[in-house]
């Protein structure tokens, strides 16, 4: 959009209507969402919550908007999923899943806490603030499929790690994106300075030593997270939740393998679509062997008693 004429037009649309366009959809997103492997039933209500954090996240990050409206916009949606209003559209099927399977908003409203921090946050001191902030932009994900499928608690202990690394992941590949864009730095900012640089690096065309040196360390942190991550494919009851997730832990292993060793400034750190299908199908594969071979175990316990 060019000149002040344009900016002022949009800027007026903006205020009539709470939502702004989609940046992108489901198909466009690092990992799964709500794949064919999800019980078709629960399918629409998985992409629901998806698109309205997918709205939130687009308000939060759109580069025109100025702060209070991005606050009145995010408040619309809270609003309107809590009842109170029916101003925001994309809550509104959010709003009739909670209410048809008997779900508490805990969940997309912890999400919203998260994107009202990005309208005003900007850096992050240490990996522990990172990871609070990964407690409500990527934990609440997990959390609402799990009680969607009924699932035990317990499970929680196994999808907060993966979605919070499944989050950095993100925030590595994109790192340079969203310091030219948006002035927004997710890399821990002790971790740069341990390393002899800041995140004015991130402007560089090719990552200098000092930031890679940073940027493997952090993608190290989101491996370390891994192994609890790698439970919830067998702990999870549905046996489609574990397919998926057993591919969505096999993508993020690769792409963490990238991340550990490549510039996301200068090489390649996505997978191609073809590549990303490879690697989910061989977690899907690998989850299915798993959890048969568990079966099997159980059955022959069970005989011997």
């Amino acid at each position: 959009m060019e000149g002040t004429q344009s900016g002022t037009c949009c800027e007026a649309m903006m205020t009539i209507a709470p939502e702004v366009d989609p940046t992108k959809t489901e198909h466009g997103e690092n990992f799964p969402v709500a794949s064919l492997l999800i019980a078709p039933r629960l399918r629409p209500h998985v992409l629901n919550f998806y698109r309205f954090a997918r709205a939130a996240d687009d308000i939060a990050d759109h580069p025109t908007l100025s702060e209070s409206s991005k606050f009145e916009r995010l408040d619309a949606l809270e609003q309107t999923l809590l009842g109170t209003s029916d101003s925001a559209k994309a809550a509104l099927p959010l709003r009739r899943v909670l209410a048809e399977r008997g779900l508490a908003p805990t969940h997309p409203l912890d999400l919203l806490t998260a994107f009202r921090a990005d309208v005003t946050k900007r850096r992050y001191a240490n990996w522990d603030e990172l990871m609070h902030y990964c407690r409500y932009s990527a934990m609440p994900v997990g959390r609402f499929v799990l009680d969607l499928h009924g699932e035990d608690r317990s499970t929680w202990a196994y999808s907060d790690p993966l979605c919070s690394a499944l989050q950095v992941i993100n925030h590595l590949q994109d790192c340079a994106k969203d310091y030219c864009e948006l002035d927004r730095v997710y890399l821990p900012l002790d971790i740069l300075a341990a390393h002899g640089t800041n995140v004015a690096a991130l402007l560089d065309p090719r990552a200098s030593p000092a930031l890679l040196a940073s940027l493997h360390e952090i993608a190290g942190k989101s491996a370390a997270l891994m192994p609890a991550a790698s439970k919830l494919p067998l702990a999870v009851r549905d046996a489609r939740l574990g397919l998926e997730t057993g591919a969505i832990v096999r993508l993020a292993h690769r792409l963490i393998g990238i991340l550990i060793v490549r510039d996301p400034l200068s090489e390649p750190v996505h997978l191609t679509k073809v590549g990303a299908a490879l690697q989910a199908a061989r977690g899907v594969a690998a989850t299915l062997v798993a959890r048969l071979a568990g079966q099997a175990t159980i059955l022959r316990d069970a005989s011997e008693e």
